[in-house]
């Protein structure tokens, strides 16, 4: 019988518990990752914390609900405050509506006639930045700025054909077609082969590398 292979991605319609216990999987999720940035091992922080291995496990996975002792003595253990374990928790959880064909026009570099980005939403907190654009190109153009930014871009066309340039690559991109690139190489569209041509582009990076390097997508 073959043996079913085991996958890292996560199921976006998985439910990760009931309500009720929200908070023990929050706490659990924390002391896992705490523990794996020190390299310890569940026996090892068991046994650090006083604790046996199967109430760890129990905890580290959502089923039991520690109680403040044995919260001090995992934040001893781990040498972090107890109140650590409770950020992901209180963390807000933002939403951003944009009702159609109101998103914000955004100017960027090299942008011209024709050639419209419009910003669909916006995230508040967190440490990663997503930031969703709808591109609109109506009119030739014999040059196209390539952008070069930090993070990860992904492209979906809906309408048109565009041959887009990734590095030293060209992917001819139809409806239906989607990319998915490291966006600190050189990019963009590099012929209009069909207009009007409309594609989504999400951009995501992280929060802390926006402060010192304006990003700027296509």
């Amino acid at each position: 019988m073959a043996k079913k292979k085991s996958s890292n991605y996560q199921n976006p319609h998985e439910t990760s518990g009931s309500r009720d216990n929200e908070l023990e999987v929050a706490i659990g999720r924390e002391v896992r990752e705490f523990r794996q940035k020190m390299e310890l091992t569940v026996a090892e922080l068991a046994k650090l914390a006083g604790l046996s291995i199967g109430m760890l496990s129990k905890i580290e996975n959502g089923i039991s609900s520690p109680s403040l002792s044995t919260l001090k003595g995992l934040s001893g253990a781990l040498n972090i405050p107890v109140t650590a374990f409770f950020r992901k928790y209180e963390e807000e959880r933002d939403a951003s509506f944009v009702p159609a064909g109101s998103g914000l026009v955004i100017e960027r570099r090299g942008t011209r006639a024709g050639h419209q980005y419009q910003l669909l939403g916006h995230t508040v907190g967190g440490r990663i930045v997503v930031e969703p654009y709808l591109v609109t190109l109506t009119e030739e153009s014999e040059v196209f700025p390539l952008f070069q930014h930090s993070g990860r871009e992904f492209i979906y066309m809906l309408e048109g054909r565009v041959n887009y340039r990734h590095a030293d690559k060209i992917y001819r991109l139809a409806p239906g077609d989607a990319l998915f690139f490291d966006a600190d190489a050189p990019h963009g569209p590099d012929e209009l082969t069909q207009l009007p041509a409309r594609f989504l582009s999400i951009i995501a990076h992280p929060r802390a590398e926006n402060r010192g390097r304006r990003t700027k997508g296509g």
